[in-house]
């Protein structure tokens, strides 16, 4: 699947299965919490699925998150360094994939 940029930038071409695992994770991580630091839900998501992943999870990490963004499924709260990130609420309800 191609996925998408929330500045309109050109996305990058994974593997939908790939997309799905990540995505769950993420949303794992902030499902339930107000706001997180990106760098605790990085950690999450890699203490998540280290050796469950095949491939740079930090990089599709990034990819994922971004496309979750530009999609509407999840925010980065407005004014915090370093980056803090929330799901919106009824994420699952927007994007049926």
């Amino acid at each position: 699947m191609l996925t998408t940029h929330p500045q309109g930038k050109k996305g990058v071409s994974i593997s939908r299965q790939k997309y799905d695992v990540m995505s769950a994770a993420i949303q794992r991580s902030l499902r339930g919490r107000e706001e997180v630091p990106l760098q605790v839900v990085r950690q999450e998501v890699e203490g998540d699925l280290q050796g469950k992943f095949e491939g740079s999870i930090s990089w599709y990490f990034t990819a994922v998150k971004l496309d979750l963004e530009a999609r509407g499924i999840l925010d980065r709260v407005p004014g915090k360094r370093p980056q803090h990130i929330r799901l919106r609420e009824g994420p699952s309800d927007r994007w049926k994939g």
